[in-house]
């Protein structure tokens, strides 16, 4: 199966669906940094370093699927929040690729605060614009009138282009060591019979919690005694306590919220001498009200872009004994779950900057899987109506 990468960033998305088995055509993005790490990490040869409204989407008619992150500043929380009227809207132009191209599915992905209510109006536009890609606005037309037209063209042609869903969805649920909430479109094109569903989300706090304060097995895999005095903030360990008398002995469902702990904690002191290359001490951590650092027994909080490429102070881990130190490349990318072999280009601010931006791999594979699945299905059931389809004229011309 072959996928387009828009807006591709560092290619968290891009890795992911590589990983499911999607074959990446192109990786499509304009930022120079980024399109090192994406030369670094993929076919150099299909790194298209350019601006989206230049490119031309012709030479990959029949791809299966288009993806990517169209960027989120217009619409994030710590942004200017100028959505439609922000020049970095490139919503428009992820709808012109799939108007052009046709693809079979496509999945987005962008931030939390798209869903603001003062944006509600513009989002239900950029939904409908999904659904139906081909119905573009006449020329002087702007956002709100073409809206306007298009609700009434949807009340006359209830069936869409795509069907398009869209999702919440925290990272940690899927098992990713972040707390990152972030919206992920999703679209199937109307001939597709299968029905998409979000893959299952399977972990959850309540049983991290219960494994670290009624069971005690988690401290048990990390080879430590007892709880660890200060690893939770007050406001966990009263969920904890609440836990503790909820459920007892009896563990709640699913899997437990994997910690910075988990992935983290097999790696060296990065002031020691140890050999990875992006495992560098940075000098300077501080913490201040809304910047305290996460907690290294919790999932991370989201890793930050940050303004202008410097990271805020929540790109830190706070260790149990209140010391702080700022997360390294290499453990901020096994955060986002990148290879450990992926290479970042830029110094720290712009590594950081890129994983602060990029779609958690894991995700992308999970969601790719599931698109994996569902084209498989349709491309097997067009397979056996084209082999009955030969079957039968066979059969014609042999009587």
């Amino acid at each position: 199966m072959k996928s387009l990468e828009i807006f591709s960033g560092a290619g968290g998305l891009a890795k992911g669906l590589e990983e499911s088995g999607f074959d990446n055509l192109a990786l499509v993005e304009f930022n120079k940094d980024a399109c090192k790490t994406l030369r670094a990490n993929f076919n150099s040869r299909n790194v298209h370093e350019l601006d989206i409204r230049s490119f031309d989407f012709t030479p990959f008619k029949g791809v299966d699927l288009i993806a990517g992150g169209p960027p989120c500043q217009p619409f994030s929380l710590g942004g200017s929040h100028k959505a439609f009227n922000d020049e970095r809207d490139m919503f428009p132009y992820a709808i012109k690729a799939i108007d052009e191209l046709k693809p079979k599915a496509f999945v987005f992905e962008n931030v939390k605060g798209i869903l603001r209510p003062s944006f509600s109006e513009y989002f239900d536009y950029i939904l409908l614009r999904l659904k139906y890609p081909s119905s573009k606005p006449q020329t002087g037309l702007d956002w709100s009138e073409h809206l306007y037209n298009l609700r009434i063209f949807q009340k006359n042609n209830p069936i869409p282009e795509y069907e398009v869903s869209f999702k919440l969805i925290n990272t940690a649920n899927y098992g990713i060591p972040q707390t990152r909430e972030r919206v992920i479109i999703v679209g199937l094109r109307a001939d597709i019979e299968n029905v998409w569903k979000f893959p299952k989300e399977e972990f959850n706090l309540d049983r991290l919690l219960w494994e670290q304060f009624v069971s005690m097995e988690y401290w048990e895999r990390h080879h430590i005694d007892s709880p660890l005095k200060y690893s939770h903030s007050p406001t966990f360990l009263k969920r904890a306590e609440k836990i503790r008398n909820k459920y007892g002995l009896i563990p709640p469902s699913g899997k437990p919220w994997r910690t910075m702990r988990d992935v983290l904690g097999y790696l060296p002191d990065p002031k020691s001498k140890h050999g990875i290359e992006d495992h560098n001490f940075r000098n300077g951590a501080r913490s201040y009200p809304g910047h305290t650092g996460s907690m290294f027994d919790l999932p991370s909080k989201t890793i930050k872009a940050g303004a202008h490429g410097v990271p805020g102070g929540e790109n830190m881990i706070r260790y149990a004994d209140d010391s702080i130190r700022y997360l390294t490349v290499h453990e901020a990318k096994l955060i986002q779950e990148f290879p450990s072999d992926f290479v970042f280009s830029g110094a720290w601010g712009e590594s950081m900057r890129q994983i602060g931006n990029a779609v958690p791999v894991t995700l992308g594979r999970k969601i790719g899987n599931q698109l994996a699945n569902i084209l498989s299905l349709e491309k097997n059931k067009l397979d056996f109506e084209n082999d009955l389809k030969a079957s039968i004229n066979h059969c014609k011309h042999l009587v």
